[in-house]
């Protein structure tokens, strides 16, 4: 019997959902004897970094429990035993689904896409990090901030900084990675 992820990620998605909680990624990795399901929960309705309400232990424990005896009855992860991790999302967040682009607009993201995107400077990238103004119809738009170029040691290069903020659009499906970028 193969591994059912998206029978897992049902598994996961009650359980939370029952505490009042929701499934943010499921991943499983390793092999044999370090074969490891991680599981990530959040609580809906927590957006912002320094907004009480988050994750607790208690929560993370309550999860782990609930569905490692579902998922044993189950036999869901067939073979040799694994470590089930459940944990928080943390102040790095990953961004997965829509909704998560939606609930963190304002928020500064880090992402990186599968096909580079072309700038208002014509130049193109795949990596950017900036503040995600909007998320309509699967597109987002990024500001992005200037930012100021590092002199290597030993250079005569003058520390310079670009005028302004430039906004990108990007397809939703042409993000590979995104995560929220912690602003402390």
């Amino acid at each position: 019997m193969a591994l059912d992820l998206t029978h897992i990620r049902g598994v996961v998605e009650r359980v939370a959902a029952s505490s009042g909680l929701e499934l943010v990624d499921v991943e499983f990795r390793g092999s044999g004897r370090s074969r490891m399901l991680r599981v990530v929960i959040d609580k809906p309705g927590t957006s912002a970094v320094n907004e009480p309400g988050g994750v607790t232990h208690e929560d993370c424990a309550r999860i782990s429990h609930e569905v490692s005896t579902i998922l044993d009855v189950e036999d869901a992860v067939p073979g040799p035993s694994y470590l089930l991790e459940v944990s928080s999302p943390g102040l790095d967040r990953k961004l997965v689904k829509p909704a998560d682009y939606e609930r963190f607009i304002g928020s500064r993201i880090k992402l990186m896409t599968r096909d580079p995107v072309r700038l208002p400077s014509g130049s193109e990238n795949r990596f950017f990090e900036g503040r995600l103004e909007s998320f309509v119809d699967g597109r987002l738009i990024l500001e992005l901030s200037a930012k100021k170029k590092k002199r290597k040691p030993g250079k005569g290069e003058p520390f310079s900084e670009s005028d302004g903020a430039t906004h990108v659009e990007i397809e939703l499906g042409n993000v590979e990675k995104a995560n929220l970028v912690p602003e402390i």
